[in-house]
């Protein structure tokens, strides 16, 4: 099985992607640590790794279905926040946009009829169903807290029981 040219372009598009995301996370981690929410710089180190493995996983079916990954350069992100609420705003932003280029490579793969990728687009359909609610419900809860300490520092201890799992290897 051979990937077009145009689902090829795509995907290696959607790895750079995924790269940048984790590193704007990094980014982010950093503020945070640089704060001393180390709680938050937690949840965004974990969010980093995720992304990681989300450019693995295209990485590979790139790879399984004879194409060839061109890996290109990442753009700087920001590293300049006025607030919790601010990062997670542009959290919440960011994974909207994936949202969209996740989809627009459903789009493609349904276009050329290319059932093994749009097989594998489906995990990521529903992982960003998931990563969108979970930064929007952050913000949320962001939004009640304002500036309390109190609540910033809870929300801290919350975020910081966040761990990074592994997904399970598929057969």
């Amino acid at each position: 099985m051979v990937l077009s040219e145009n689902m090829l372009k795509a995907l290696n598009k959607q790895i750079n992607a995924e790269m940048w995301s984790s590193y704007i996370y990094m980014s982010m981690a950093a503020y945070f640590d640089s704060t001393g929410l180390k709680g938050f710089a937690n949840w965004m180190k974990v969010q980093a790794k995720e992304e990681l493995m989300h450019a693995e996983k295209f990485y590979n079916h790139v790879n399984e279905m004879g194409g060839i990954v061109n890996f290109s350069a990442i753009e700087a992100p920001s590293n300049d926040w006025s607030s919790p609420l601010e990062v997670f705003e542009e959290t919440y932003k960011h994974e909207q946009l994936v949202t969209k280029m996740i989809h627009n490579l459903v789009d493609i793969s349904i276009e050329e009829k290319d059932h093994s990728t749009n097989s594998m687009l489906r995990w990521f359909v529903d992982e960003q169903v998931e990563e969108e609610s979970s930064a929007d419900e952050i913000v949320q809860k962001l939004k009640l807290i304002k500036e309390n300490p109190s609540g910033l520092f809870m929300m801290d201890q919350e975020l910081a029981t966040r761990t990074f799992v592994p997904p399970v290897k598929e057969k």
